[in-house]
């Protein structure tokens, strides 16, 4: 009995950081989005690329893929302000994420820790 608390409490341990990896995104693109509209296809693909990155919670990608737009297509000054907010307020929700995730997902464990039979 012991031995399968045991290994439940490590399955529960290892899938905590995956169930919170897995939630979609917060960052807002619909200003990128609106602004890349009558952009020739190939820099709207991209555009496109970089949203779906974002929704996916793929952020290190969206970036990337934002910069290169950045420093390829030739924005506009409208679509450069898209970019740029877009990868601040990533930066942000980051940020966000990294300061309030560990902590509950520790209380999480201890809570969960403290109802197993001793």
């Amino acid at each position: 009995m012991r031995y399968f608390a045991l290994l439940l409490v490590g399955l529960i341990v290892m899938a905590v950081p995956l169930v919170g990896c897995s939630k979609k995104s917060d960052v807002d693109t619909s200003k990128l989005e609106s602004s890349f509209k009558s952009a020739e296809p190939a820099t709207r693909s991209a555009v496109d690329e970089a949203v779906a990155s974002i929704k996916d919670g793929n952020y290190s990608d969206a970036i990337a893929r934002l910069q290169g737009i950045a420093s390829k297509a030739k924005p506009t000054p409208e679509q450069q302000q898209a970019i740029k907010d877009t990868i601040a307020a990533i930066q942000k929700h980051m940020a966000e994420m990294a300061t309030k995730g560990p902590g509950d997902e520790r209380k999480e464990v201890g809570d969960l820790r403290k109802s197993l039979p001793k």
